[in-house]
């Protein structure tokens, strides 16, 4: 399986990533313009890495997608607020065959999410349940499917909206959408995205966006 790594300045995240990914999975981290040399530890420590220029979670995101050759694909954020040892309990559905994209529900620890993201997420998850008839508690950022199907629905997002577009996607495709609950603890370094307000609110300005088409 090939994980995909969305990087953006995360050295002092990444040596704790990546040595708890499992033997069994290969990390492929998508630098997205770093500068604090994310990438050369990234190689150092070795992991595949994929330089993608243009900014944006989805497009590095995508970049990692095209980069992978592994049937079973993973999405884990990079900045070791998720286990890589978890990854089993997210994939294994996918393998068995019972689920065809997997999510893992994020269960925080003390000082690991944010109120103000927590609630965004809440009423975005919300409302794609609505949107959908899938019932979700979570958007959460660790995730497998098969790549073949991955591709197929064509994401076309670039920015914070590409992970609620790829739920939305598999939905109408009529894929069988699971979640399992992973742990969430406190990240390594500074949060870029909803550990700020300014972050969360252009990640759902960027979902709303996505919803709206």
């Amino acid at each position: 399986m090939d994980v995909i790594l969305p990087c953006l300045d995360e050295a002092a995240a990444l040596p704790w990533v990546l040595e708890r990914m499992p033997a069994w999975a290969h990390p492929i981290v998508v630098d997205n313009g770093s500068t604090d040399g994310s990438a050369r530890i990234a190689d150092e420590l070795g992991a595949q890495v994929v330089h993608e220029p243009r900014r944006g979670f989805g497009a590095a995101a995508h970049a990692g997608l095209l980069a992978a050759t592994a049937d079973l694909v993973a999405f884990c954020d990079c900045d070791a607020s998720m286990d890589p040892g978890q990854l089993a309990r997210v994939a294994d559905p996918v393998r068995s065959g019972t689920a065809d994209l997997v999510l893992g529900r994020r269960r925080p620890t003390a000082g690991s999410w944010p109120l103000h993201a927590r609630l965004a997420n809440r009423v975005l998850a919300f409302q794609m349940t609505r949107q959908t008839g899938v019932r979700l508690h979570d958007l959460g950022p660790m995730r497998v499917a098969r790549r073949a199907d991955l591709l197929a629905l064509d994401l076309r997002d670039r920015r914070f909206g590409y992970p609620l577009e790829m739920v939305l996607s598999a939905a109408k495709a009529d894929w069988r959408i699971a979640e399992c609950d992973i742990d969430y603890t406190p990240r390594i370094g500074k949060s870029k995205v909803t550990g700020t307000v300014r972050g969360t609110v252009r990640t759902v300005r960027d979902m709303r966006a996505v919803m709206a088409q």
